[in-house]
């Protein structure tokens, strides 16, 4: 009984000194005096981290109709598209298009076709009308002529002037029917010309027809081959879905992705840029599947930089391309990607990045050296998530604080020689990379870890 009674009065003093060290600020951290950490010496990597999407490297495109422009069609809304994901076969049903635009353009085609085809008749009975009348005046004229000659024949027995005057009479009607020979042939050639032009009229506006007709069979969008159906994105990364409209420009409805070969876009912050090279190894896990793990290697890096909505720095896209085939892989899945830039040596001697302060110009850490708490000026050389290398101002096992220690103002500043910071300078306007956590398109800016 005594022996737990002395227990239980262990117990309830430590609990009292427990509170009072918490609620004098020790125990929360505020200060931060006693919250210290040694340098240490060890292989350090140097990676990189970013969220991703995964794609096929290799897809199709299930287009809508082609020739909307040319029928005077910009912009067509979907009133049907089947759900994304879909395992689909060669010629199965993907999307059906409006037709209320293609079909009142059909209806003034047949219009304009109807009123084409009176024309062409109307104006080939025209021309027969025309050119039956002109045969039988030349048929006529014929008959004249020959009885023209006839009475000339019979008057070689008449007077001079008889005999002259039959022969100027079968003179007039030679050449009155030479002139009609003459203007029957040209008057055909017209008339061959008057229904060439209406002929051809027709004709175009019938080719035009079968066009129209066959772009509103276009309207029904089919599977070119099997595969997965994956939702289109737009120009502003919105996917086109039932509702959406695609213009004549860019037809677009659907993917069919090789799911054979697949990659993780990501975008890289522009201060974390120059780390990349192609072929760099990559570690990459699906947040799909959490226990899953797959390599991968840098696949291409973007040469020019862009900004993406809600975004302050520019950012780089890069491909990241997975090793091995896995059936568990499927586009738009979100993927953390750790890219392996570099490994430093066992020599190197690193801190947590939390320890440093400063600006470009002066880094320094809170150290204990000696038995006296000073600002250290440091040289920083190349940082990952977690810690930062160390080229020049400390020691292995130098004792360093995490945050400013009390009274961080009174601390004397303990400068590195000349020599020392001449040997690590750096060019101008290249600073310390602080590494960050850039984001794909499709995650939200709130989110993207991108300062």
């Amino acid at each position: 009984m005594r022996t737990k009674i002395l227990l239980s009065s262990a117990i309830g003093i430590a609990l009292v000194l427990l509170l009072i060290w918490i609620f004098s600020g020790k125990g929360t951290g505020k200060s931060g005096a006693s919250i210290t950490v040694a340098v240490k010496k060890g292989p350090m990597s140097i990676n990189i981290t970013t969220t991703g999407e995964l794609q096929a490297l290799n897809s199709e495109d299930i287009k809508g109709p082609f020739g909307m422009q040319n029928a005077g069609i910009y912009n067509v809304k979907i009133s049907y598209l089947i759900p994304e994901g879909n395992v689909i076969n060669q010629g199965d049903l993907i999307a059906e298009l409006d037709k209320s635009d293609i079909m009142a353009r059909i209806k003034d085609g047949a219009s304009d076709l109807n009123k084409i085809e009176s024309e062409y008749t109307q104006t080939r009975l025209d021309t027969a009308l025309d050119m039956r009348k002109l045969r039988d005046e030349l048929i006529n004229e014929k008959f004249d002529m020959e009885e023209k000659k006839l009475q000339m024949d019979q008057s070689k027995y008449e007077p001079p002037s008889v005999i002259r005057q039959s022969e100027i009479d079968l003179e007039k009607a030679q050449r009155t029917y030479k002139q009609s020979q003459t203007n029957y042939n040209l008057k055909l050639e017209q008339n061959k010309a008057k229904m060439g032009e209406v002929a051809a009229t027709l004709g175009k506006q019938e080719g035009k027809m079968e066009q129209l007709q066959s772009l509103m069979g276009e309207f029904t969008v089919k599977a070119p081959k099997s595969g997965m159906l994956i939702y289109k994105k737009d120009w502003g990364g919105r996917k086109i879905k039932t509702g959406s409209s695609i213009n004549a420009w860019d037809p677009v409805v659907a993917t069919l992705p090789d799911l054979s070969i697949m990659i993780s876009q990501t975008y890289v912050n522009e201060i974390d840029i120059s780390k990349l090279k192609v072929g760099q190894p990559v570690e990459i896990s699906v947040d799909a599947f959490p226990g899953h793990k797959f390599s991968g290697k840098v696949k291409s890096i973007a040469n020019v930089g862009e900004q993406l909505p809600n975004v302050q720095t520019k950012v780089f896209e890069v491909a990241i391309s997975i090793d091995k085939k896995d059936t568990l892989l499927r586009p738009a899945m979100t993927t953390s990607n750790i890219i392996k830039t570099q490994t430093l040596p066992p020599s190197t001697l690193h801190v947590p990045l939390d320890c440093i302060q400063g600006s470009d110009t002066f880094n320094f850490v809170y150290a204990r050296l000696n038995g006296k708490t000073v600002k250290q000026e440091v040289i920083e050389g190349l940082s990952n998530e977690v810690d930062a290398e160390i080229k020049a101002g400390l020691e292995e096992g130098d004792i360093v604080y995490l945050s400013s220690p009390p009274d961080a103002d009174k601390i004397s500043v303990n400068r590195l020689p000349k020599s020392i910071k001449e040997k690590f300078k750096k060019p101008s306007g290249i600073s310390p990379h602080i590494p960050v956590t850039t984001t794909s398109k499709s995650v939200s800016a709130s989110n993207s870890g991108i300062n």
